[in-house]
């Protein structure tokens, strides 16, 4: 963005908000009107009283023929997202006057009523606001999420910070996805919210029940979940889709690996991020450089590291204690694995400066894990069909348990085709091939149908088999052994190389976004 579109875009947007607050004293002043001045010259404190008292006039001359309309509710918040209006700095209420209130009434002597505010602005994001409803609404939200990982609250003025900067990045990417076209349907929503509510183990019903007893609104919830797939589509457009992985970087990929086991090293890591913004001076740098310091020396004597993330990472991870959980060593920016691979569970790393700031690593454990998709060694593949049912509505769990069952006696001792029953019922795209999966690799499948299927002779078939996706019968058809192809253990290459480069170059290109994005902060006003 250029600095003449900057400054014009800071001066529409103060603009905008010096109109609101005219509008709002306006309508503010509407609800009580002052008496009309006398037409008369003003009589003398103690007036002779005359012989005849006046008539009384129809209507008393202090009082308005007929008082203004009173505004059918008080000024409404700012919107805070695609809302034409412009924002407002803070929305006013009628209440009872409060002695200790620093807000003096409009008319006290005629309605003895203050104004109260309701909501305000703490932070301009481009032409759009965050009202302190919202931040309060995620700010409960953090604070429940950390507690259920045991993680302990930081400072609420500080949480509350960290919290507003990820609310600013993620309103920055939602403008950018609504200026470029980025659109998720209703569908797509519907079918996230039912695997949510799959993992979690519960029906759809239960699943809003659940939500409605935490207090949280489901439509709220549902936005949510739009949001989050709108900005992963755009990571994917914007970052991801741009990652170029060579044939060489592939070949030095598989050299490395030559002649290491299947089992392979995983670590769990946890981070603390401090941002560097770009072309930032040597004084800049160097202060957030000795926060850094403090901090490792605050995580070196015995301070929670889970609190000291939420409180200061910059990171995406920082609402989760900085966990970036178990990744292979292939998926780790080099610079995080060259840290922390002589280190022991528990150690923390010395500070790690990356082209995005400062990096302050813990390893939190360390273990081998099975790489089928990379072991050069022999790999066993087995091939699957299945039929899959998904709860609904409509298909309560229990029609979708007793359906599949009955689909299962109708195989095992009616002597039906697996095949035809999948073509005639499952809801899978493979039913039009008679629910035929091919051959599967390990860790094709998630671990619920994986784990299932291996347990199967061949030709059996499972008894029904939750997973994220619906409930499954499944039926394995035979297995061989064979070495690792080298195509897969290409494209295997080709995705964990994808998967390591993809992590720096969001993070870089949120910063980006972060500098070239307006924000006012107007979080420590009243």
């Amino acid at each position: 963005m250029t600095r003449e579109i900057f400054f014009a875009r800071a001066a529409r947007t103060l603009g905008l908000i010096a109109g609101i607050v005219g509008t709002t004293l306006a309508l503010a002043q509407a609800g009580e009107p002052a008496a009309p001045q006398p037409t008369t010259p003003a009589q003398p404190t103690t007036p002779a009283q005359p012989a005849t008292p006046p008539p009384e006039p129809a209507t008393p001359p202090t009082e308005p023929a007929t008082p203004p309309a009173e505004p059918t509710s008080p000024t409404q918040p700012a919107t805070s997202r695609d809302s034409q209006p412009a924002p407002q700095t803070a929305a006013v209420e009628s209440s009872p006057a409060d002695p200790g209130s620093t807000h003096q009434p409009v008319t006290p002597k005629s309605s003895g009523h203050s104004l109260r505010v309701v909501d305000r602005i703490v932070a301009v994001v481009n032409d759009e606001v965050i009202t302190n409803n919202e931040l309060q609404a995620r700010l409960r939200i953090a604070e429940s999420q950390l507690k259920r990982q045991n993680i302990a609250l930081p400072a609420r003025p500080v949480l509350m910070k960290t919290v507003l900067e990820r609310m600013i990045i993620d309103r920055a990417q939602l403008q950018m996805a609504k200026e470029t076209g980025v659109r998720v349907d209703d569908a797509t929503v519907n079918a996230a919210i039912q695997r949510i509510a799959d993992q979690n183990g519960l029906s759809l019903p239960q699943f809003r029940e659940r939500i409605d007893k935490e207090g949280l609104s489901f439509g709220r919830f549902r936005d949510d979940v739009r949001d989050d797939i709108v900005m992963g589509r755009l990571r994917d457009r914007e970052v991801d889709s741009k990652i170029q992985i060579g044939e060489g970087e592939i070949d030095n990929f598989l050299a490395e690996k030559a002649g290491v086991e299947v089992n392979s090293v995983e670590y769990n890591i946890a981070q603390i991020m401090l941002r560097v913004p770009e072309a930032a001076s040597s004084d800049a740098i160097e202060v957030v450089r000795k926060r850094a310091e403090d901090l490792l020396s605050q995580a070196k004597g015995g301070g929670d590291f889970g609190k000291l993330a939420a409180s200061y990472s910059s990171g995406s991870e920082a609402l989760s204690g900085g966990d970036l959980g178990w990744r292979t060593a292939e998926r780790l920016p080099t610079l995080f694995l060259d840290a922390v691979k002589d280190l022991k569970p528990g150690d923390l790393a010395p500070i790690v400066r990356s082209p995005g700031g400062f990096h302050i690593l813990k390893l939190v454990g360390k273990r081998s894990a099975l790489e089928g998709k990379l072991a050069t060694g022999p790999v066993q593949q087995t091939r699957v069909r299945h039929i899959l049912l998904r709860v609904s509505d409509v298909t309560p769990e229990a029609d979708v348990l007793r359906r599949l069952t009955d689909l299962r006696e109708r195989v095992l001792k009616g002597g039906q085709d697996f095949g035809q029953l999948a073509r005639l019922h499952s809801v899978d795209p493979s039913a039009t091939r008679g629910g035929e999966l091919g051959w599967i690799y390990p860790g094709d499948t998630v671990p619920e149908f994986e784990r299932v299927m291996n347990s199967l002779k061949i030709g059996e078939v499972s008894e029904p088999v939750r997973t994220p996706f619906g409930w499954h019968l499944i039926q394995v058809q035979e297995r061989r052994t064979e070495e690792s192809p080298m195509e897969r253990n290409r494209f295997a290459a080709r995705q964990a190389l994808r998967d390591r480069k993809a992590d720096e170059a969001y993070q870089e290109w949120l910063q980006q976004l972060r500098d070239r994005t307006y924000v006012e902060l107007k979080l420590d006003e009243t």
